[in-house]
């Protein structure tokens, strides 16, 4: 099972339909969920920090990000909360985007087996990381924002800006299973 911890964002439900499709099992929980709570299910064999319209109320996913064992995706405010725990910086987005933004790939990675180099996705979003922290690398990047993807060069941990949850997103499905398959999933 994979546990979506809800930061409040207007996609969370997204997350859990999608990965139904997927044949994955998941359940959402409260972002106040103790570490020690979620690793002590040894069903659960992945994290994923959903979007979220407030930072304060999520930064209790610090201690998650930071310590958790378990394969971790954040998407949209998750991907920042990534961000803030290992030392990096988020800040207002040049451009607030709500729209479909272009995404390029910079390099492939797990996450991004079997999607192309360019594609189309949904984005909602008014901050955004400005600066990836120590041991991270950049996975992918758009016109408008430079750290649309990110991962920790040797944790299994992921951060996307964009929504690869909703229908508006193209490869969304396929970056979604490349997670699964991160967290031993097999299609």
């Amino acid at each position: 099972m994979i546990v979506i911890l809800d930061n409040g964002g207007q996609y969370v439900h997204r997350i859990h339909r999608s990965l139904k499709y997927l044949g994955v099992p998941s359940k959402i929980i409260p972002n106040t969920t103790p570490l020690t709570e979620i690793e002590s299910n040894e069903d659960i064999k992945g994290i994923i920090l959903s979007g979220g319209p407030n930072i304060e109320k999520a930064k209790q996913c610090i201690d998650i990000a930071l310590n958790a064992k378990l394969p971790i995706l954040g998407i949209c405010l998750g991907h920042q909360i990534i961000a803030l725990a290992y030392g990096g910086e988020i800040g207002r987005a040049e451009a607030e985007e709500y729209a479909l933004t272009e995404i390029y790939v910079d390099e492939e990675d797990d996450l991004f087996k079997n999607v192309p180099k360019k594609f189309k996705a949904w984005a909602s979003h008014k901050d955004e990381v400005k600066k990836i922290p120590k041991n991270f690398k950049i996975l992918a990047h758009s016109d408008i924002c430079k750290v649309e993807a990110m991962k920790h060069m040797s944790k299994s941990i992921y951060g996307v800006q964009f929504h690869p949850e909703v229908a508006h997103t193209e490869y969304g499905s396929e970056i979604l299973k490349n997670f699964c398959k991160v967290c031993g999933y097999e299609f």
